[in-house]
């Protein structure tokens, strides 16, 4: 944030537009506990606050976007691909490359850490916040069922469904429907 003096209430900062409304979830960084709603919160507290999340996710989280010099040349054949592209029901399209989480607002738990967090939107909350784990190994993609509340299942292209037991790795082939809730990945 630019240090700017913010108003009660206030969701982004109107000079430099950094949005403050996930502060409640943080730790307080005086006491290290939550603030409570009757708690009053500085503008210098609220920026040492929101830089600090700023910093972790910034080192949480790569881009999802690979620069299109990395990808090969469309007339060659011969080269490698070496992304995998996740085309999500709601319209989401994300070129993925190494580990990464899905889900609504996905959030690497403490000590773990992942090139991409892919945001998938659910107006009716089917899938929850960290729903799926990815990873790319070598030329396969595999996926790993975070606990969510209403699983994860795979339909390859021979139309076979299965079900995913939570915490265990499944390898997912091009053209395979990832089902997350009442949404779903094309694998691609």
């Amino acid at each position: 944030m630019c240090g700017s003096e913010l108003f009660e209430g206030a969701i982004f900062c109107g000079e430099c537009g950094s949005a403050v409304e996930a502060t409640p979830y943080l730790r307080h960084p005086i006491d290290d506990n939550r603030p409570t709603d009757t708690q009053v919160v500085t503008a210098s507290v609220l920026r040492t606050i929101t830089e600090s999340a700023a910093r972790r996710s910034a080192a949480a989280a790569k881009p999802a976007v690979i620069e299109t010099s990395a990808l090969p040349d469309p007339g060659d054949l011969s080269a490698p691909v070496p992304t995998w592209v996740l085309a999500a029901s709601t319209g989401e399209r994300v070129i993925v490359a190494g580990s990464g989480l899905v889900g609504r607002k996905p959030v690497a738990a403490a000590g773990e850490s992942f090139d991409q967090l892919v945001a998938i939107a659910d107006p009716g909350r089917s899938v929850s916040k960290t729903h799926l784990e990815f990873g790319v190994e070598g030329d396969e993609l595999w996926v790993l069922d975070r606990f969510s509340s209403n699983g994860t299942a795979i339909v390859g292209a021979d139309g076979l469904r299965r079900e995913c037991e939570p915490g265990r790795r499944y390898r997912v082939a091009r053209g395979s429907r990832v089902e997350i809730g009442d949404q779903y990945l094309i694998v691609g």
